[in-house]
């Protein structure tokens, strides 16, 4: 994508978008409602033309041209499953595979309700499934055409744990084989857990990379450090200590030192506590999780890093 924008009327939905996704990477699309991110998708899946921009969708270029050969290409699982509720798993995957004009159908249709763990609930009507079954049929479906690229809007929604541990699974499975996953999701622990990179969008993109980059990017490395009583004087103890920024009391007993390198300021902090004679109950690094990073984007600011 390069500095792809999309307008309706005076509305922007999102503007001046521009990043990569590379062959078998799982890359995480993040934002709150409204942000843009569906509206993103419909466009890179060529069912919106974009306003301006310009994008190259599983090697070809995005325009009114190719936009049948890109859909032979790609594959969208929308949120809302969109099925015959009244036809069977069988039969929904049929019609979809007749519309795709999927070569040898019968089979596609066989590995793809293996691949969901839908093969013995083949011949049940679709409006007789829960909704994280039919959430299952419907990645079936995106399944169908061996996509290079695959679009997929909250995949786990309304999913049981176990069903969802599952998805994870065949998503690890599609980048081993080398299919582009775009993910869409709220939930997330699980773009933490399953991307490579993550990009955050609220109209305009606010950042992208891997997880680690971001906490590192938008937050100061520390230390928490706990002792079973109060320092009497922390500033001794600690001002030496090589690595060491900085301080706060986060409680009575409780440290929270600004470092430079966890690496060198670990061992050396936990030295000078003893030196000094405190009982130590813990030294651990703070970790930041994927949501500090998106509330600090997204509700937060995106300047100088924080604590």
């Amino acid at each position: 994508m390069r500095s792809l924008t999309k307008r309706f009327g005076n509305r922007v939905a999102f503007k001046e978008v521009s990043f990569e996704v590379g062959r078998g990477e799982v890359f995480g699309f993040l934002g709150p409602n409204g942000a843009g991110k569906t509206t993103t998708v419909r466009t890179l899946g060529t069912l919106i033309a974009p306003s301006s921009g310009a994008a190259t969708v599983a090697g070809l270029e995005l325009t009114p041209e190719n936009g049948v050969a890109i859909r032979r290409r790609i594959a969208i699982m929308p949120e809302a499953p969109g099925l015959y509720l009244r036809l069977s798993v069988q039969d929904n995957l049929a019609c979809f595979a007749d519309l795709y004009e999927i070569p040898d159908p019968p089979e596609r249709i066989r590995e793809a309700l293996d691949a969901v763990g839908l093969t013995d609930r083949n011949r049940d009507a679709c409006g007789a499934l829960s909704k994280g079954l039919r959430q299952r049929v419907s990645l079936a479906r995106a399944l169908l055409s061996d996509p290079e690229v695959l679009f997929l809007d909250e995949p786990t929604s309304g999913l049981d744990p176990a069903a969802t541990k599952d998805v994870h699974a065949l998503i690890e499975d599609l980048r081993r084989r080398g299919v582009s996953v775009f993910l869409t999701t709220h939930r997330l622990e699980e773009a933490e857990q399953l991307c490579d990179r993550v990009a955050i969008l609220n109209t305009t993109l606010r950042t992208i990379g891997r997880p680690d980059e971001l906490r590192d990017r938008l937050f100061r490395k520390t230390l928490t450090v706990r002792t079973v009583a109060p320092l009497d004087e922390p500033t001794a103890v600690f001002e030496p200590v090589r690595g060491v920024a900085g301080w706060r009391a986060d409680g009575p007993s409780t440290y929270v030192l600004e470092v430079s390198d966890i690496a060198v300021a670990a061992p050396e902090a936990t030295r000078a506590l003893v030196a000094a004679g405190a009982d130590v109950l813990s030294v651990t690094e703070s970790r930041h999780s994927l949501e500090d990073v998106y509330l600090q984007l997204v509700e937060g600011n995106d300047g100088e890093p924080v604590t």
